[in-house]
């Protein structure tokens, strides 16, 4: 089919590999292609390095890290961990060398060791784990990034100024936060941690500002006045910047450390004039209106006066201890802040983003002062500079101030935006294993400090350590982590949807119940790096979203997205790759700019710049869009006419792609939007030749290619009707024949809903837009019986049903044939294991595996007991424990899998069986060779059969040699199971009533009547339409999307061409309506008389199928793509006569797990009230709920058809009649036909006897 292209904008960049994010993640992490030596300080490195060297308490031993490597995988492929159900992983193995310390106090290496710590799961190609036999995906958080923050204090709103409150808080990546609020008071004060709060000059004191008078001259600003009487106003109500001395005698005239918060008065003035000293140093202006923060300080109570005061108030503060030991208290701070890195770590990124903000004041201290210096990019610990820094900022705020100069920079004071994209980064798979690895060693370095003891000669690396921790924290990350999630597999694009999303949920992220509205919405630095559509409905509503289709996550974990780079009109070559908050200050200008020979035409831009869309002159632009699908997701880039939806229903769209199943025949959409060979690919649902080359082999299973640069083949093996997560079919087909030439990156076979290496989630069906009969009410869908002969929306879906054979305390269980009163005819579809025979057909009730269980042991009588012994054991020792296939399934057997407990076998058990596999292997290798022989005689293909009898031959020695590995492991099951089975049935699953179709923009409906195609509407050439949808489902819903798609897709039928409508650059309505024309004159100019074609509109008269009259309006008729989703009436609906019951309330169980009833509540007994339907009302609360001596009775009387029983006591009554007496009210219960009292059980007689013999 040809394709015709309606993009008016040149694609300049290809979309990326959309699995790029986990893959590289995941890379990074372990740095396996890097030798050990060159490693960067990163993932797995970086968490062995931040743990490592370990001492122990008295300094006399040390163990050091050198190196790790990961094992050979314990399976040879994650397909085979999923077949036996065990997790894809390879051995982590660390060297580890221990020193002890000699007398010269040198170090001597004692030993050198590998310790294994953990199996550590592996990453598939596709970007997937297998963990314990299924497939998940750890999903990529976004949650605060580390840094410095400055918001407005909503609690505290006003100052006694009047001024609104700030707050600053120093956020580290792992550690104690350092937060810095205003009172209403306007006292500076630094909370440690989150909890008790000390003053701020307290905390600078202890940090290395260690009198007032340096605080003051870090803060203020200073001026020199000479001190003479006319300078009186100048100093006199006043504030000192530093101690005043008479350097004649030494005495101090104006002491900062106790006066630092008064101004200097009349008499300290007349006594400097006296003394006649020259000049003072002023703080500059009036710092309690100006600058309160920090001066206030010094007259709050709790002021300290030295750094040792400071440091012990701190310590106390904090430990909450009366008794303090001096040096804990010194060193107190540098542990949690400024030298641990173990206790506290600002990160790469805090720092990147600290250094950003903060630049110019970090610059202009370090000029000011030379005790100071702007931190270097790679200092992780907090500094002394980062605290001055943070509170010069949030004075400044506080003062009101908007910006000020330094040396030329412009700084600018502002409040942070939480919610922007540059204040939230990315935690991909690679740093959340890093971060749960970290805090194991942490643990095992703590017993290993614990067990260092030099005297003890048998120590070594292996006796001190216990991987136990790492083993746990790893089983706990992958299988309970809220980030670790069961793979989404319904169809290719829910997979890579999966792998490309983000969550604000998990451990150190937002929750779902105190996330509020601002954190949800969308922003606009999500422009280009995460998609404003797709989020689910309900109550994770834009905590979880995807990131947008050309989107990359950078090195700091923060999103970019690229633009074109201009220059005086002119386009550079280059793309630039922008974080959201190099993107504030930029105008970006719109990817549909009008652009002719790489220049912009228009003297006037329309783009934007923050939030704001403005034009701006051609000239300043900077800045381009790479293309207008930038914006949106992948699963929003696949809607066509997407700008002609509202964005509620494009949200539908978007998730409802996700749960389209994949059919049996799969067929491109005739209206696209040129995403799709992308997703196809990128996905891995198809298969690409890894190189160019010839095609010598293609069959069902397997396609081999001989590469251009090789003689080596390359082998394909394809995937054969697997079980997905959701249960859905997972089968690839070659698309390729032998003999052709293939191109390195070509698609050569296709998987589950994909055609011809595009993806095809549904299929074009002729619809008409009109009501029929109320039948397509509320969204309904009326569907013409062809869809159902012609299998256009069958699907296959494949369960697995598994039965194990346990060893019980009564003996073990056994899977056998020979089940004591089970007829032939149930057997007849079971194998002489006990197990079925594929390809059987099944229903429910059916027998899948053939089990029985010991029974409990009764008291036998002597003369059984000598007959049990005589005659060996009965049959009726066994109950009947068999896998039966449950109710609603109907399908066909295409496999089992059986798992035998192997214990270590004996040498000639061992020896018998490897002759067995060799005997296998040599006749499947003696077959083959027989194929090659009479293949030979056919002309010309003698190379190709001589290239594949090779490669067959490789593929056989292979399947065995891996056959006498496994008979050599001891198996997986655990220790109480002895044998499991698996069973997978596949079920064929028709179009019915009540299933759920949709389109792609989000326009859902359920099948509510399937009509003979001949009692359809029809066009006047006689066609019925496919499938008629409500008219009403288009104007409240504003997804004018499916109109346009609708009428693009009759005219794409009809010229038999594929439309690309690429997102907001796909075809306009003029381009809709020529293309209609096109396809009415091409019909026309064939012989079709025009009243058989539709307007230019795609209207026509329909005729009833019943009657054969015309309707009265012309109809919309087209071509829509409709998808079938997963959610099947088949596995919904549900019916139970009778079935099990709660042990405790007597009632029946809910849902249909449990084959549970219907809730008859409160609203249904008011209907049958209303009804007076007394009889069935009281059945239903009766016998049909928890009377269930009742049950029986009727059960009975229904067999021996008598009359009902009369009514009984329910179960709940008598529970309302315990807790009234629980409340001291002796409830009992009297019969209506007579005074005597109802008749008490035996138990009840006893204990009112009991009651009153104790009483007297």
């Amino acid at each position: 089919m040809k394709q015709l292209n309606f993009s008016k904008i040149q694609q300049i960049l290809k979309v990326p590999d959309l699995l790029e994010m986990q893959k590289q993640s995941f890379e990074w992490f372990l740095q396996l292609d890097v030798k050990p030596q060159d490693r960067k300080i990163q993932g797995l490195q970086a968490s062995f390095l931040d743990v490592f060297p370990i001492e122990s308490g008295d300094g006399a031993m040390t163990m050091d890290f050198i190196k790790y490597e990961l094992g050979k995988p314990k399976y040879q492929s994650p397909e085979e961990a999923l077949v036996r159900g065990g997790t894809y992983s390879a051995p982590l193995r660390a060297y580890l060398s221990l020193s002890a310390k000699q007398e010269s106090g040198k170090l001597k290496q004692i030993m050198e060791q590998d310790v294994t710590l953990c199996e550590l799961p592996l990453m598939t190609e596709t970007g997937s784990f297998i963990f314990n036999g299924a497939e998940r995906i750890v999903v990529s958080q976004l949650h605060r990034s580390p840094g410095i923050i400055f918001e407005e204090d909503d609690e505290k709103k006003q100052s006694i100024l009047g001024k609104p409150l700030y707050f600053a808080r120093i956020i580290p990546y792992r550690g104690a936060w350092v937060e810095f609020e205003f009172d209403i008071d306007n006292v500076l004060w630094a909370r440690l941690d989150r909890k008790k709060k000390v003053l701020a000059t307290t905390l600078l004191k202890a940090c290395g500002l260690e009198t007032n008078a340096e605080i003051l001259q870090t803060f203020y600003e200073s001026e020199e006045v000479e001190i003479k009487s006319e300078n009186a106003q100048k100093i006199i109500g006043h504030y000192a910047i530093e101690d005043v001395v008479d350097k004649s005698t030494g005495e101090v005239i104006w002491n900062l450390e106790e006066k630092a918060a008064a101004p200097i008065d009349d008499k300290t003035f007349r006594t400097m004039l006296e003394k006649k000293l020259p000049k003072i140093r002023m703080i500059a202006g009036k710092p309690k209106e100006d600058n309160p923060g920090v001066i206030m300080d010094f007259e709050t109570k709790g002021h300290v006066k030295s750094p040792s005061e400071a440091r012990f108030e701190i310590y106390k503060k904090m430990r909450g201890q009366d008794f303090i030991v001096k040096e804990q208290a010194e060193e107190y701070l540098d542990n949690i802040f400024f030298k641990s890195l173990r206790r506290y770590d600002f990160s790469i990124v805090g720092r990147y983003k600290a250094s950003r903000k903060l630049k110019g004041l970090y610059k202009d201290l370090a000029e000011t002062d030379k005790r100071f210096a702007v931190p270097k990019e790679n200092k992780r610990n907090l500094c002394l500079e980062d605290i001055i820094v943070t509170i010069k900022y949030l004075v400044a705020l506080n003062t009101g101030l908007s910006s000020h100069e330094v040396d030329g920079e412009k700084i600018e004071y502002a409040v942070d935006d939480i919610d922007h994209l540059g204040n939230r980064r990315v935690r991909s798979i690679g740093e959340l294993l890093e971060n749960q690895i970290r805090v194991a060693l942490v643990q095992i370095a703590r017993n290993i400090r614990d067990k260092m003891v030099k005297d003890d000669k048998a120590i070594t690396p292996r006796t001190l350590i216990n991987a136990a921790p790492v083993v746990a924290i790893m089983r706990k990350f992958f299988g309970t982590s809220q980030l670790s999630q069961f793979m989404d597999q319904i169809n290719p694009l829910a997979e890579l949807t999966h792998k490309r999303r983000l969550s604000a949920l998990g451990p150190g992220g937002l929750n779902r119940k105190r996330a509020g509205f601002e954190v949800r919405d969308v922003h606009y630095t999500h422009y280009g790096r995460v998609c404003p559509v797709e989020t689910p409905e309900g109550p994770n509503i834009g905590l979880i979203v995807s990131l947008a289709a050309y989107a990359k996550v950078n090195k700091y974990g923060l999103i970019e997205t690229p633009y074109r780079k201009v220059e005086k009109k002119k386009f550079a070559d280059e793309m630039e790759y922008l974080t959201a908050a190099a993107e504030d200050d930029i105008f970006v200008a719109q990817a549909n700019t009008p652009i002719e020979n790489n220049r912009i035409v228009s003297d006037q831009v329309y783009g934007r710049l923050k939030d704001d869309y403005i034009f701006m002159d051609a000239d300043k632009v900077r800045y381009m869009d790479v293309s207008p699908m930038q914006v949106v997701s992948v699963s929003a880039a696949l809607i066509p006419f997407l700008e002609h939806d509202d964005a509620n229903r494009a949200l539908m769209g978007s998730n409802m792609q996700r749960q389209a199943v994949p059919l049996l025949v799969t067929e491109p959409p005739l209206v696209a939007t040129g995403m799709e060979p992308s997703v196809a690919k990128d996905s891995q649902a198809c298969i690409t030749a890894k190189t160019s080359g010839k095609i010598i082999y293609s069959s069902a299973d397997m396609i081999a290619i001989r590469p251009d640069d090789s003689k080596e083949p390359d082998i394909y093996h394809l995937i054969k009707y697997k079980r997905s997560n959701q249960d859905t079919c997972v089968n690839q087909s070659p698309i390729v024949e032998s003999g052709a030439h293939v191109k390195k990156g070509e698609v050569i076979a296709d998987g589950p809903c994909t055609s011809q290496g595009q993806l095809a989630l549904g299929k074009n069906v002729l619809i008409a837009f009109m009501s029929w009969e109320g039948f397509n009410y509320e969204d309904a869908i009326l569907v013409s019986e062809r869809l159902v002969e012609d299998d256009v929306f069958t699907s296959i879906f494949i369960e697995e049903f598994e039965v194990e054979a346990r060893d019980t305390k009564l003996g073990p269980e056994e899977i056998t044939r020979d089940i004591p009163s089970l007829s032939g005819d149930a057997l007849e579809h079971i194998d002489q294991d006990g197990v079925v025979i594929p390809a059987s057909m099944v229903r429910p009730g059916d027998i899948l595996v053939c089990k029985v269980s010991p029974k409990g042991e009764q008291q036998l009588s002597p003369e059984e007991r000598l007959l049990k012994v005589i005659f060996g054991k009965k049959a009726e020792d066994v109950t009947d424990t068999s896998l039966r296939v449950p109710p609603g399934v109907y399908g066909k057997v295409i496999g089992n899998r059986i798992f035998v407990r192997r214990e270590k076998l004996s040498k000639p058990e061992e020896k018998r069986r490897l002759e067995e596999i060799n005997d296998e292997m040599k006749k499947h290798l003696d077959a083959l060779k027989a194929f090659r022989t009479e293949s030979m005689k056919a002309p010309k293909k003698g190379s190709d059969i001589e290239e594949f009898y090779k490669l067959m031959e490789k593929k056989i020695k292979d399947k065995f040699t891996r056959e006498k590995e496994l008979l050599r492991q001891t198996g997986e099951l655990s220790v109480t199971v002895n044998k499991v089975v698996k069973i997978y049935v596949a079920l064929k699953r028709r179009l019915q009533v009540g299933d759920k179709l949709s389109g792609r923009h989000g326009n859902k409906g359920v099948v509510a009547r399937i009509l003979p195609k001949e009692d359809m509407p029809f066009l006047p050439d006689g066609t019925p339409v496919d499938m008629v949808l409500s008219p009403l489902g288009v104007p409240s819903r504003m997804n004018i999307g499916q109109i346009l798609e609708t009428m693009l897709g009759w005219a794409a039928h009809h010229l038999n061409t594929q439309m690309i409508c690429p997102v907001f650059d796909g075809a306009k309505e003029h381009e809709v309506v020529e293309q209609v024309k096109l396809a009415r004159k091409k019909l026309i100019e064939k012989g079709v008389p025009e009243r058989f074609v539709p307007d230019e509109y795609c209207r026509i008269t329909l005729y009833d199928g019943r009657t054969g009259e015309p309707f009265h309006e012309k109809v919309t008729i087209g071509y829509l793509y409709i998808l079938k989703l997963i959610h099947l009436v088949e596995d919904k609906v549900h019916a139970r006569s009778t079935g099990p019951y709660s042990l405790i309330t007597r009632q029946p169980l809910g849902g249909k797990a449990l084959f549970g009833g219907q809730r008859f509540g409160e609203m249904e007994v008011w209907a049958l009230e209303g009804y007076g339907a007394a009889y069935a009302l009281q059945e239903m609360l009766t016998v049909k709920s928890d009377d269930f001596a009742g049950r029986t009775k009727m059960y009975e009387a229904i067999i021996k058809g008598d009359f009902p029983p009369p009514p009984g006591v329910p179960e709940s009554f008598k529970v309302l009649v315990k807790e009234l007496q629980a409340l001291a009210l002796d409830v009992e219960l009297i019969k209506t036909d007579g005074d005597s009292r109802d008749k008490k059980t035996e138990t009840e007689k006893e204990t009112s006897k009991k009651k009153v013999s104790s009483k007297k």
